[in-house]
C-alpha cells in the first residue's frame, strides 16, 4: 500500500483547516448537547392601524394631535410590557415632553418634568437590538447605567445611528409624524407639549375632548372693545 506523503506546506494547510473545523463546530451546534440555536427573529413593522391594536400606543397631545406608535415586542419584550403597564395605569397622562432638541428628539415620560424622575417600578435590563434609530423611532431613555431605563422615552426626529445598540429601540411612529414634529422645542420648553392621554389602541379610548378657552365672567362693555384714542 503506497503511503501518502505530504509536503511541509500542505501539512500546515491541513492543520489550519482542522483547527478551523474545531473552532467552527461549537458555533454551528450552538450548544454542547448538539441542539442548534435558532437565530432571533426581529419582526417587521406594520403600518396598518387596524392590525394588532394591542401593540399600538396612542398619544393624544396637548397640541391637538393623536400620534400612533407601533410597539415591537419582538425587539424588546420587557420594555414594551413596561410601556403597556404604565399606560394602563394612567402614568403618562398629563406628563410633558421636558427635553426637545430640534433635529434630534423629543423626550418625555418623567412625571416630575425634570428628567430625573420615573415610575415606582424597578429599572429594566437593557434589550439592545440591531434596529436603527431613524426618523420616528421610539426608544427608551436611560442614565449612564445601561440597565437604568424605567419610564422615560424619546422619539427621534432625524436618524441618529450613533444611538444604535446603546439605547433600547422598542417602536416606531406609524401614524401622524407631523404631530411629533409639532412638539414644542426646549430644554425644558417654556410652554411644553403634554401627553393629555396615553392609551393602547385595543382599549378603544376616544381622544379626549379639546380644552375650551376660559370664558370671562365679567360683562364685556363697549369701552373694552374700543380702540385706544390717541
Amino acid at each position: 500500500m503506497q503511503a501518502f506523503v505530504t509536503s511541509p506546506m500542505l501539512k500546515k494547510i491541513l492543520a489550519a483547516v482542522a483547527s478551523f473545523s474545531l473552532l467552527a463546530a461549537p458555533a454551528a451546534l450552538g450548544a454542547q448537547d448538539g441542539t442548534v440555536e435558532a437565530p432571533r427573529n426581529y419582526g417587521s413593522i406594520s403600518y396598518d392601524l387596524a392590525e394588532d391594536p394591542e401593540n399600538i400606543w396612542l398619544l393624544d397631545l396637548s397640541n391637538g394631535e393623536r400620534v400612533a406608535i407601533r410597539l415591537m415586542p419582538s425587539w424588546a419584550p420587557n420594555h414594551v410590557e413596561r410601556i403597556k403597564t404604565l399606560t394602563r395605569q394612567g402614568f403618562y397622562d398629563g406628563v410633558i415632553f421636558h427635553r426637545v432638541i430640534d433635529g434630534f428628539m423629543a423626550q418625555g415620560g418623567d412625571p416630575t418634568g425634570t428628567g430625573q424622575g420615573g415610575s415606582e417600578l424597578p429599572d429594566l435590563e437593557a434589550e439592545f437590538n440591531p434596529m436603527p434609530h431613524i426618523r420616528g423611532t421610539v426608544s427608551m431613555a436611560r442614565a449612564n447605567d445601561e440597565n437604568s431605563a424605567n419610564s422615560q422615552f424619546f422619539i427621534v426626529f432625524y436618524p441618529r445611528f450613533s444611538l444604535d445598540k446603546r439605547y433600547t429601540n422598542f417602536g416606531r411612529v406609524i401614524g401622524n409624524i407631523a404631530g411629533v414634529d409639532a412638539i414644542v422645542r426646549g430644554e425644558p420648553p417654556a410652554n411644553p407639549t403634554r401627553i393629555v392621554q396615553a392609551s393602547i389602541a385595543a382599549d378603544g379610548k376616544a381622544p379626549p375632548a379639546p380644552v375650551q378657552p376660559k370664558v370671562q365672567d365679567s360683562e364685556i362693555t363697549a369701552d373694552m372693545l374700543s380702540a385706544p384714542l390717541n
